[in-house]
């Protein structure tokens, strides 16, 4: 057993090698049967796809039954009318071709499976006690309830065809192309998305879900799909939907899906971007309109994240700080830049503290993706498309925005490609920028000493990085004078930079950084 197991364990891995770059995954066709009787998932998937490279197999992503009698079984594999060998263990699906696909093949791959999931579709009891399906795929775990190729780089459109009893509604990406009755208790529901995603945002939920009347931001219909037990609160809850979705309409462009659904549900998350269909927790329903900002974060992700999405997760803040950064905006527009200034001071306060424990850089290759919902993703994510945001001004950092959406729409990107659109549209030089910022771990550790001098009339100010790694960036320092106040920018590139400012009037103050426009961890030291 020992021995057979090593052996098929080195067929995988080194098939698995070669799985992403030989297939191309065009469309799938997911017809899964639920019941209430069973946690055990009845499915059929369909998978077109296009040959890349020359192989004797396709490999899909599938978990294996496990000794808790959870995960899935293969029951079937044909192409046409012909059964197909496969080996499914290590929770790799291999399936042999009888005759090796070359380049540029369109094939079909039927598979037939059913089993309990042990993760990806978390089936159970919701906080009403009411049983409920709800896919959360997050970063890789859709292959425990769904064969696919689970990474971001290969999208596809999808369908959803759900059998399930009666009483449940079903959500799901996508528009509902058919609900029709089976036999009195049963009936089935159709959902088709014909834009390409990722699997981390395919998704089904199915519940005793009350849906909202529609809203509408432009012709978009935005519905909220919360739990009968509270659903005046959970319309309450999840009305700013539409005015959200306007607001990114507004300023990155086109939205990219022909519905949006907000879902009261049991992720594990906060909140899950799924494209056109989001879950947000089930506690996030209060009555008490508490939730805007996450509300805001999760469609922005409809934008980044799910439309222009990250070719691999090393790459997250292109959908974590972004999401972050836009919500920063959205409330900005809304209830000004006090708003703006407090939340970039609790997203710098969250940095210091994740820097403090942390040498990565945001650019991480960590192959744990959970680790990767960290600070650096979000808060300095976030930073730093402010500091560009400070670097370019307002209106060509929205150009940026709505190009690099406008060339990634439907498709994958890395961090050099924003590089690049940001580089294009700004006519900067912005590698060093990115460089540091995005390579380095840690920020700006800046201790300022400063001395008022009454006969020069002047001010000395001398800057120290404390950190490990040299930064540079340019530090805003606003002087307040028994009188009045100015302010002046200063270079800091070196360990430690000194420089003098001419003052007529006494300096009686420094404030490094009033417009919150740096990413740093400052300590004012000395000065009269």
């Amino acid at each position: 057993m020992k021995t057979t197991a090593i052996l098929l364990s080195l067929v995988f891995n080194c098939c698995y090698a070669q799985n992403n770059s030989n297939i191309d995954v065009q469309h799938y066709n997911f017809q899964l049967t639920l019941s209430d009787h069973s946690d055990t998932i009845k499915g059929i998937a369909v998978i077109d796809l296009e040959v890349l490279k020359r192989t004797a197999s396709f490999i899909f992503d599938l978990a294996n039954s496990n000794n808790t009698g959870k995960g899935m079984t293969v029951l079937n594999v044909h192409a046409g009318d012909k059964d197909i060998s496969f080996i499914h263990a290590a929770d790799k699906l291999i399936i042999k071709l009888p005759v090796a696909a070359k380049p540029g093949d369109k094939q079909t791959v039927v598979i037939q499976y059913e089993g309990i999931p042990a993760d990806g579709l978390i089936i159970g009891r919701n906080i009403f006690n009411k049983r409920s399906f709800f896919g959360d795929n997050w970063p890789n775990r859709a292959h425990y309830w769904l064969p696919c190729n689970d990474i971001p780089a290969d999208k596809a459109s999808l369908e959803f065809i759900i059998t399930a009893p009666r009483h449940y509604s079903i959500v799901s990406n996508g528009i509902q192309t058919e609900e029709r009755l089976l036999t009195d208790s049963t009936k089935l529901t159709h959902w088709k998305e014909d834009v390409p995603l990722p699997t981390k945002v395919m998704v089904i939920g199915a519940a005793d879900f009350a849906v909202s009347d529609a809203a509408y931001a432009g012709s978009i219909p935005v519905t909220s799909w919360v739990y009968n037990d509270n659903k005046e609160n959970g319309f309450n809850d999840y009305a700013a939907g539409k005015d959200i979705l306007q607001y990114y309409i507004n300023y990155i462009g086109p939205y990219g899906y022909k519905k949006l659904a907000n879902v009261q549900s049991k992720t594990m998350f906060g909140g899950m971007e799924n494209a056109g269909a989001i879950f947000y927790y089930e506690q996030s329903v209060t009555g008490r309109a508490g939730v805007e900002d996450l509300l805001a974060h999760e469609i922005a992700h409809q934008w980044f994240g799910d439309m222009v999405t990250e070719n691999n997760f090393k790459h997250l803040w292109l959908s974590e700080g972004f999401a972050t950064y836009l919500t920063d905006m959205y409330l900005e527009s809304k209830y000004g830049r006090d708003s703006m200034n407090h939340r970039l001071i609790g997203e710098r306060d969250k940095l210091i503290e994740f820097a403090s424990g942390s040498k990565a850089p945001v650019i991480d290759t960590s192959s744990d993706y959970m680790v990767l919902l960290n600070a650096n993703s979000y808060q300095k994510g976030a930073w730093i498309l402010h500091m560009l945001r400070n670097t370019v001004g307002d209106a060509v950092f929205q150009m940026i925005i709505r190009e690099q959406y406008k060339r990634f729409a439907g498709k994958n990107a890395s961090s050099r490609d924003f590089i690049t659109t940001a580089e294009n549209v700004s006519r900067k030089n912005l590698k060093p920028f990115f460089k540091q910022w995005l390579y380095l771990p840690g920020i700006p550790v800046a201790a300022i000493k400063w001395q008022y001098n009454a006969v020069k009339k002047n001010v000395s100010v001398v800057v120290e990085q404390k950190q490990a790694s040299l930064f540079a960036f340019p530090l805003e320092l606003l002087m307040k004078t028994v009188n009045g106040q100015f302010t002046k920018t200063v270079i800091i590139q070196k360990r430690k930079t000194t420089v003098t400012i001419s003052g007529k009037e006494k300096v009686i103050a420094i404030i490094p950084d009033p417009g919150y426009k740096l990413l740093w961890q400052p300590f004012v030291t000395g000065g009269n």
